[in-house]
């Protein structure tokens, strides 16, 4: 399973909420949804959270085995 956990500690790491994202970056509000609900984004926006956070992959998603759930 892919978790966004990183994703929100990285926000919460670099001072930056939702609402910028949102309103300063133009991320759609269902993507944040999204990510809340640990559903799939596509490549193309973690590489747009990778340049508007200024970090690697690591830092938006990781992989939790299924036998670790």
């Amino acid at each position: 399973m892919i978790s966004y956990n990183p994703f929100w500690q990285t926000l919460k790491d670099k001072n930056i909420s939702t609402y910028t994202l949102i309103n300063e970056y133009k991320l759609s509000s269902s993507t944040i949804s999204r990510l809340r609900n640990n559903k799939g984004i596509s490549t193309a926006t973690i590489n747009d959270l990778c340049k508007i956070l200024n970090c690697k992959v690591e830092n938006i998603i990781e992989y939790i085995p299924e036998e670790e759930l």
